[in-house]
């Protein structure tokens, strides 16, 4: 399984950036797919997830309203769309994947119930 995360930059703040995180080795369609944010000296924490079949989301409430998360499952792709961005946005930014039985429910909120993850890709924003 890999996870290819990018899109990441430095954008100032109430600037946007899109990540993208696409994978292979996996049957895309069977897996929840989740964002998570590690700033420095931070533990890793949740921030968006979305159900196999795209029908389902969740945000962590720091993030709600300002970033959508998606999925295209014919390109094996997830996104995070993030406006509005904010100086404590700042982290690198991983896409993960949970393998789920069932279509409409969202990935884990807990970073170790994870076994697949992309690589991380930074995203800074300036006051």
């Amino acid at each position: 399984v890999q996870l290819q995360a990018s899109g990441g930059g430095l954008v100032q703040a109430g600037g946007s950036l899109r990540l993208t995180c696409a994978t292979s080795g996996l049957t895309f369609s069977t897996y929840a797919m989740s964002w998570f944010r590690q700033a420095p000296g931070k533990e890793r924490e949740f921030v968006a997830t979305i159900s196999r079949s795209g029908g389902s989301t969740s945000y962590a409430e720091s993030v709600k309203g300002r970033f959508t998360i998606s999925r295209d499952n014919a390109k094996n792709t997830v996104y995070l769309q993030m406006n509005n961005l904010k100086p404590e946005d700042t982290a690198v930014y991983y896409c993960a994947a949970q393998f789920m039985w069932l279509p409409n429910s969202g990935g884990s909120m807990t970073p170790s119930t994870y076994r697949d993850w992309g690589q991380g890709t930074l995203v800074t924003v300036s006051s």
